[in-house]
């Protein structure tokens, strides 16, 4: 970062026609986006099986982790078996979703699952202070079949249920899981933006590595965990 790392500064009336510019390109991306929600509404699914994973109070059919709603988001969260700290990148994303009830004005709920076991995933919840609830697939294919594998990246995946029957109707992973982040949205708007490599910033803004200035698993324990 260098000493003029700053923007021009202008009159008003100059700033917001700067402004209004930026407002065209903005509204573009926002119609684009409406575009894109509705063509997913319009995506074929595919049934699935009748899954069995474990809860916290034992085993549950896939059709169970809808708790009578219809829709359902499912985050897999990677796991790294015999690991105290887990993914930082999923644990920072998932401790972002506190209030989550209001999902069920739109018969919906979104919860996490990992190859861990059961056991192991609840203690990881407290310890980093996770307020979503979890599910393991460790003894089940349900993980690979979502395309997160047992040593595999992460995922969101969207199903709809009708009666006992499951379907899945979205995936993404990857940047793709990155319009469901608080986070970014709020730090995007900043001057500054994520200070990392890749961006496209003015010369000489700030910029570190990618990921350097994430939160590692210790950190977000230390914010908002229970401990062991």
């Amino acid at each position: 970062m260098t000493a003029n790392a700053l923007p021009p500064v202008v009159d008003a009336d100059t700033w917001q026609r700067e402004l209004e510019a930026l407002r065209v390109r903005e509204k573009a991306a926002t119609r684009e986006l409406d575009a894109i929600a509705a063509q997913r509404r319009r995506l074929p699914m595919v049934e699935m099986p009748d899954y069995t994973l474990e809860g916290e109070d034992g085993p549950v059919r896939l059709v169970d982790l809808f708790d009578g709603g219809k829709q359902l988001i499912v985050y897999s969260h990677m796991w790294f078996p015999g690991e105290t700290w887990q993914c930082p990148g999923c644990t920072g994303f998932t401790s972002q979703f506190t209030r989550l009830e209001l999902l069920g004005n739109y018969d919906a709920r979104f919860v996490i699952v990992t190859q861990g076991p059961i056991d192991e995933a609840l203690a990881y919840k407290r310890r980093v202070g996770n307020a979503m609830a979890w599910y393991s697939t460790a003894n089940s294919p349900f993980g690979a079949d979502v395309d997160a594998p047992p040593g595999g990246g992460f995922a969101v995946n969207v199903f709809l249920r009708d009666g006992d029957t499951v379907y899945r109707t979205w995936h993404t992973n990857g940047r793709g899981i990155e319009q469901l982040s608080h986070s970014f949205a709020l730090i995007d708007l900043l001057p500054y933006g994520r200070q990392e490599e890749w961006q496209d910033s003015p010369d000489g803004w700030p910029q570190q590595p990618t990921y350097s200035r994430w939160a590692v698993s210790e950190d977000i324990a230390a914010l908002y965990g229970q401990g062991t």
